[in-house]
């Protein structure tokens, strides 16, 4: 099998081995906070002793470091206490091309941990820090925002009328060779429900490129769909928007949560 149809089965595994739970076990299940697709982190945890995936596939083109690129990606969250989530993000597989050339590469992982200051309700928004360490670099090419040593973000989320915001602020340390430099990052996204399973959302994004004495920024676009509590599909696409970021990415995937503790 290709690492495509081992992706697309990968998929699908959550439907299929979760697909007996009665319905009255998935109306009493917790509910999925997912983290994607967005570039945007919620604020806001997800629930207290529960492991949720967060599992995706991108196809990208024209960036600088590479023609065209399918990765896969994948985010594991853990709440360890009312106010703590721990995470583990890594890229397991790269397939790139660059000048005719192509090349299987692992990207790199890291560990994180975000903590909320302060609980919003309504319009009143959660307030969160988070901070991320690579702990591996990997072989793959980076896309336009590059691969960060270290991440330190402010997070906001809040609903107003329906719709759902979540804005970052990010300060990085990113690495080239053995130089390090800093890097400013924002992001904003807005979400609204188009019925009681389908969602929508907008994203724009804009992260400095010190190395380059330039701007990657994005426009995201995205539809999610609630077949469970615990389980969200979603795809959309995004376009790079300045002459040093990535043109095109497409992207789908999914967040699954866990439906029981990993313990009391």
């Amino acid at each position: 099998m290709t690492y495509l149809q081992c992706f697309f089965l990968f998929l699908l595994l959550p439907v299929f081995a979760f697909g007996q739970e009665s319905s009255d076990a998935a109306a009493d299940a917790p509910i999925a906070n997912p983290g994607r697709p967005t570039v945007s982190t919620p604020a806001t945890l997800t629930p207290i002793g529960y492991v949720q995936f967060e599992s995706g596939l991108m196809y990208a083109r024209h960036s600088l470091e590479f023609s065209s690129q399918e990765n896969l990606n994948e985010v594991v969250k853990l709440t360890v206490a009312p106010r703590l989530e721990l995470a583990i993000g890594s890229e397991p597989f790269a397939h790139s091309l660059l000048n005719g050339s192509t090349s299987n590469e692992p990207g790199g992982i890291s560990l994180g941990a975000q903590g909320v200051l302060h609980v919003g309700e309504g319009s009143r928004p959660t307030v969160a820090l988070g901070y991320s360490h690579q702990v591996y670099g990997g072989s793959a090419p980076d896309l336009d925002i590059g691969s960060p040593e270290n991440s330190a973000l402010l997070l906001a989320s809040a609903d107003v009328k329906r719709f759902h915001y979540d804005t970052n602020f990010f300060v990085n340390e990113v690495e080239q060779g053995s130089v390090r430099r800093g890097q400013l990052g924002e992001t904003l996204s807005i979400s609204h429900p188009l019925t009681k399973k389908v969602g929508f959302s907008g994203e724009i994004w804009n992260f400095t490129q010190p190395f380059l004495r330039g701007h990657a920024t994005g426009n995201l676009w995205a539809l999610n769909y609630n077949l469970r509590n615990t389980l969200v599909f979603d795809g959309g696409f995004n376009r790079g928007l300045t002459g040093t970021s990535t043109r095109w990415e497409i992207f789908t995937g999914f967040t699954y949560l866990l439906p029981r503790k990993l313990s009391r």
